[in-house]
């Protein structure tokens, strides 16, 4: 399939686009608002000149903050323009640089040449910088078009993907090829970028930015303030988060399992998608004594669980606990963001799916910093085992921080990168 032929399917295929929307907003009703940015229709004038970054969701926004923050530091002369696909990503987005006048926002059209071609024009960037591997190739052509070099940041292509792209050479090649950097996070997805059709000199390994967060020194101080509140420096307190749709029952039979060893025990339940916030806290209700993150109810003795239906306290609720389960690995998802708790020297559980990590689990899994659980039963096992012996959740603690040490320096070669493109 080449280029042509896809952006005919893709009009052909509006009907089922306006469809998903549709259906996504009975849950969710923000997916019914701001259609027209969808589109490039009624754009808010943006400050040409720039840097565009795409960050197509929330866990993206947070991975390119540190890079944005460096990069508004590197240029003060430049606005930068951040787009995102979804909703909960736009929050995230406001929310994190509601200070910053430099920042516009606004949803990514969807990839078809006249609505990327009408965005561009608008925002005229100087670069355009997408993160991970969020591939449009009418937005990727229409940069290469007018001359706007185009960077994949923090770069990750797992074997699955590769193989997917491998099936559409005819459209994968010519984007790939007009493609300025792919800064690819290991040398494995390198490769697969090379073999796909990227030009050599354009990839470069730079590891991963998520081994450079920095952890606000403030944060373990105001969680340990937090735990003294509710009375509970003395009761083991765990965290399930970024969970899917499948993963909280399970999670929930564990708790109940670790209740008849650790009656006092308090797990903090965090969904991923703020639409499964009401279902999940039904679910909990139902077995469980819940309070609800969003209200101003107390966490008392009495209470076994809190549902974490918050946005942007994650790493927060990480810092309150002792141990860390991180979802979207118990059901076939590729699991979630490992770092952020290795960061807080907390122990790191998941569940045997993670496919999106698998070098930063490898590398976390040898150093005795993360344990795969399989079931309930598996991560009632683990969470008890760690409460039993705090020197084992310790030295897990020590490792996950001693692998984050290990691998900083990502966002300097990406910025280093970036620079000789501007």
């Amino acid at each position: 399939m080449n280029r042509t032929l896809y952006t005919l399917l893709f009009h052909l295929g509006l009907p089922l686009v306006a469809l998903r929307l549709f259906l996504r907003s009975r849950k969710a009703p923000a997916y019914g608002q701001r259609i027209g940015e969808r589109f490039a229709f009624g754009l808010a004038p943006l400050k040409p000149g720039g840097i565009w970054v795409h960050a197509v969701s929330v866990g993206e926004s947070i991975a390119a903050a540190p890079m944005i923050r460096a990069l508004l530091a590197r240029y003060p002369q430049l606005p930068i323009t951040i787009t995102c696909m979804t909703p909960t990503g736009s929050e995230r987005i406001k929310a994190l640089f509601a200070d910053e006048p430099r920042i516009q926002h606004c949803y990514l059209p969807y990839d078809l040449p006249w609505a990327a071609g009408r965005f561009l024009d608008n925002a005229r960037p100087t670069l355009a910088v997408i993160m991970e591997t969020e591939l449009w190739p009418n937005h990727i052509h229409q940069c290469a078009k007018r001359g706007i070099p185009v960077a994949l940041a923090n770069a990750r292509l797992s074997e699955r993907s590769a193989r997917g792209y491998a099936k559409f050479a005819k459209l994968t090649r010519p984007m790939l090829a007009e493609m300025s950097l792919i800064a690819a996070q290991t040398e494995t997805e390198a490769e697969r970028f090379r073999q796909l059709g990227a030009r050599p000199e354009c990839v470069q390994v730079t590891g991963s930015i998520k081994f450079d967060l920095t952890i606000d020194a403030q944060l373990p101080i105001h969680a340990e303030a937090l735990r003294g509140q509710w009375q509970a420096q003395q009761r083991p307190v765990w965290i399930a988060a970024s969970t899917h749709e499948g993963e909280d029952e399970v999670i929930l039979a564990a708790h109940r399992q670790l209740l008849e060893h650790h009656a006092d025990a308090l797990l903090m339940l965090v969904p991923r998608h703020p639409e499964r916030f009401n279902a999940v806290h039904e679910l909990c209700r139902q077995q469980f004594s819940t309070v609800r993150r969003s209200t101003a109810d107390a966490v008392t003795a009495q209470t076994q669980v809190l549902l974490g239906d918050t946005m942007g306290e994650l790493l927060f609720l990480y810092a309150l606990a002792d141990i860390a389960f991180v979802g979207g690995s118990l059901v076939a998802n590729g699991g979630h963001n490992l770092l952020e708790p290795a960061a807080l020297a907390k122990p790191v559980l998941s569940g045997p799916h993670l496919f999106n990590f698998l070098e930063i689990a490898a590398m976390l899994r040898e150093a005795g910093a993360l344990q795969e659980v399989e079931d309930a039963q598996g991560l009632a096992a683990a969470v008890r085992r760690l409460i039993e012996l705090p020197k084992d959740a310790e030295r897990m603690g020590a490792a996950g921080v001693a692998v984050m040490k290990a691998n900083q320096g990502a966002l300097q070669r990406l910025l280093d990168g970036l620079g000789r493109l501007l």
